[in-house]
């Protein structure tokens, strides 16, 4: 489905299927509560006072074991090393949440296109640049936590490269990238408005040069980014609880939360939007948020969502534009729909309703009565009871398929992967035939490569009434080809950019520490004895009494670990 086509509604392309699953499950790191405690001293001769002594101080976190910390580095970042697991396992989450919430922006996407000499005139028609800068960054920062949110909002706020037509793609594309990764670590409605004014997004769902209806011609407004800002990027298609789960009617169907003539009316607001100027002869208008024209701006008045949005007639582009992302980020909707996509992306496909409530609560107010803070929902959603509760074989709803681009990511960050002259030159890796189905930034469709409430048709997980979203774009051919892939750039690398196994060699001569090291690193040590066994016994045929077969042995390793199932999916 390519986005023109997401201008019918199509609730058949709803991302919210309630899924009940068993109850959380309890954790060494549910918070103790304290009891106050308060100790009278006695005094002599009735003239004394009383002192209360001070509340005990509250009990140390449990220590944070290796497994745990490498678990907690596969939902939070694209990938630890096994000094960044060691690192962890020595401190607390708290901790490294805290320094990683307060971490900087090294480079921005658009300065590394900069610095690197990508604004030249040769380019102003292709997309040059754009995939080394994205791979860069994914592979490379140290704001690794930066990094998988951004992703996960890209494939909420979807935006491709290959989905509009214009000059200095590569430079749209990093102009918008800056904005989620920018707004991270933000508020949910600063995000809303700088995605809502961006170029890229104003090119991508076709409201940049949207212009008011004319009678006279039959002509009306674009009406795309009216409908997805509310069905994809704010309050879905139904009604939700706080839990996540739908609100139904009496007659137990659900309750849409918007009609087409709310689509209708809300597209008046985004008309008149254009580029801040008119000079292409450089990438730079494409950094600027857009401006509206107010000759072409719809200046009727306007409501929708029953009357929760109202705009005078004669409002100017700018207090519109604030009304209505006002009213759709005041949406009841809001902090449920948000939460449950963020959780799907990072820790699990089908998070109880409990665990969606609890972070829908935090979003709705992060205990400051500020709404939206996304510092407060990140902490929540991964220090929650049932995110850092230890996996179980009873446990079989919690978990989630890693996404192909985190899978390539955790590899490369493993094991140190650099590229000297900065080309990072893996390209568009999104090719089900040779590559891993799946590149940061080529989405095909506004619905990304994979839906939230996505089932695989068939399977036991549609038997269980439950969503696999990554299994969208997951099938035979392509995990083939994700295999034959990964041995390629684990062996050679990915032209210049090229991986670090100095610290396997030393170990490789004992295959079974080598696997050891890996099924940790890779997979929280949850790949089972008896598929290590089954791994020894391949690798024990590969000898080691030479350079090249050592590095044979850590090469197959490497491959048999990234192929397991216990690897590719994260629980």
């Amino acid at each position: 489905m390519d986005k023109a086509e997401s201008i019918v509604p199509e609730p058949d392309v709803g991302i919210e299927t309630p899924v009940h699953v068993a109850p959380p499950m309890r954790s060494a790191y549910a918070a103790v509560p304290l009891a106050a405690a308060l100790a009278l001293e006695a005094c002599g001769d009735g003239g004394g006072t009383t002192t209360p002594a001070p509340p005990p101080a509250p009990p140390p976190p449990p220590p944070v074991t290796q497994a745990q910390a490498s678990r907690f580095l596969s939902q939070a970042t694209m990938g630890g090393s096994k000094s960044d697991i060691t690192s962890l396992a020595s401190s607390t989450y708290d901790a490294w949440l805290t320094t990683q919430l307060g971490m900087a922006r090294a480079q921005k996407l658009w300065d590394f296109l900069v610095a690197n000499g990508y604004n030249v005139a040769a380019n102003i028609n292709n997309t040059t640049g754009f995939d080394p800068m994205v791979w860069s960054q994914l592979i490379s920062s140290a704001d690794s936590l930066r990094q998988r949110v951004g992703l996960a909002l890209l494939d909420q706020w979807v935006v491709s490269i290959d989905g509009f037509t214009s000059s200095w793609r590569q430079f749209v594309m990093a102009a918008y990238l800056d904005v989620l990764w920018d707004n991270a670590f933000g508020n949910y409605r600063d995000l809303m408005e700088g995605v809502s004014t961006s170029v890229g997004m104003g090119l991508y769902l076709t409201y940049l040069g949207s212009i008011k209806a004319n009678p006279a011609t039959g002509a009306i407004p674009d009406e795309n980014y009216a409908r997805e800002s509310m069905q994809l990027f704010t309050i879905g298609l139904y009604q939700l609880n706080m839990d996540g789960t739908q609100v139904l009617d009496s007659s137990g169907n659900p309750i849409p939360t918007y009609t087409q003539a709310d689509v209708s009316a809300g597209a008046r607001v985004w008309t008149g939007y254009t580029y801040a100027n008119t000079d292409n002869t450089t990438p730079n208008r494409m950094q600027l948020p857009m401006i509206i024209n107010a000759a072409q701006h719809e200046t009727g008045a306007t409501t929708l969502l029953n009357g929760a949005i109202n705009i005078p007639a004669n409002t100017d582009g700018a207090t519109a534009r604030k009304i209505i992302l006002d009213g759709l980020f005041n949406h009841a909707n809001v902090p449920p729909f948000v939460s449950k996509q963020l959780i799907q992306h990072l820790v699990t496909s089908n998070p109880s309703p409990a665990y969606v409530q609890r972070v829908a609560s935090v979003f709705a107010n992060n205990g400051s009565g500020v709404r939206g803070d996304m510092k407060a929902v990140i902490r929540a959603i991964l220090t929650d009871t049932e995110a850092r509760a230890d996996p179980t074989s009873s446990n079989t709803t919690f978990g989630k398929l890693r996404e192909p681009v985190v899978r390539l990511t955790q590899w490369a960050r493993a094991y140190n992967v650099t590229s000297p002259t900065n080309q990072w030159p893996f390209g568009n890796t999104n090719s089900t035939a040779n590559r891993i189905g799946e590149s940061a930034g080529h989405a095909p469709s506004v619905f990304n490569f994979f839906r939230p409430g996505y089932t695989p048709p068939g399977t036991a997980v549609a038997t269980a009434g439950l969503v696999a979203p990554e299994f969208q774009i997951t099938n035979e051919p392509q995990i083939v080809a994700y295999i034959n892939y990964m041995q390629s750039i684990i062996v050679n690398g990915a032209g210049e950019a090229k991986a670090d196994y100095s610290s396997l060699t030393s170990i490789a001569t004992d295959s079974q520490a080598l696997l050891n090291e890996l099924n940790l690193v890779f997979a929280a040590n949850q790949i089972s004895a008896a598929t290590i066994a089954q791994m020894k016994t391949a690798l024990d045929t590969i000898a080691t009494t030479t350079t090249a077969g050592v590095n044979n042995r850590i090469y197959a390793a490497l491959v048999l670990v990234m192929a397991a199932p216990e690897f590719l999916v994260l629980k």
